[in-house]
């Protein structure tokens, strides 16, 4: 995991009330993105662009990425 990446990514999201937690599963990273109360709701971008940004912070296929947004569970 590139974490300077994911710092980067986090504190880009924050910037829009968003975080971003991980979990690492053995052969599946879990990521879940969560809003505050003031998130802009057409900030995130769709899920695919997420999933390649993902990838490269995170060193894993994007298939192996499991993406929960804001609403999901």
């Amino acid at each position: 995991m590139d974490e300077s990446a994911l710092a980067e990514l986090r504190s880009t999201l924050a910037a829009d009330d968003y975080d971003l937690a991980v979990t690492d599963t053995g052969g599946q990273v879990r990521v879940r993105i969560t809003a505050g109360p003031s998130a802009c709701e057409d900030c995130l971008v769709p899920k695919p662009l997420m999933r390649g940004v993902l990838h490269k912070a995170l060193g894993v296929p994007e298939d192996a990425i499991t993406l929960v947004y804001p609403g999901e569970d």
